[in-house]
């Protein structure tokens, strides 16, 4: 089921969506919405940030270059018509 939910999150698909194999999309659906409102993602986040900083894992200086950040085709500058 966690595994699901972190599909669901890295795709960004819709739960409807989520493959069989992690189980009912409703029940991945629900277990997050519950585990969001008490606070358990954001405790998750803050445990495995601190392990990683511990570790010296988190490089303080990454940068994202814009060409390669995807956006939207109705971002701003795209062309219209086909």
């Amino acid at each position: 089921m966690v595994n699901g939910i972190l599909w669901r999150m890295r795709t960004g698909a819709p739960w409807r969506d989520l493959p069989e194999r992690y189980g009912p999309w409703k029940t991945c659906y629900e277990r997050y919405r519950r585990w969001a409102a008490d606070g358990t993602w954001a405790r998750l986040k803050r445990q495995v940030q601190g392990r990683a900083e511990a570790a010296g894992d988190i490089d303080r200086d990454a940068q994202a270059d814009s060409t390669v950040v995807r956006a939207h085709q109705h971002a701003a500058g795209a062309r219209k018509g086909g």
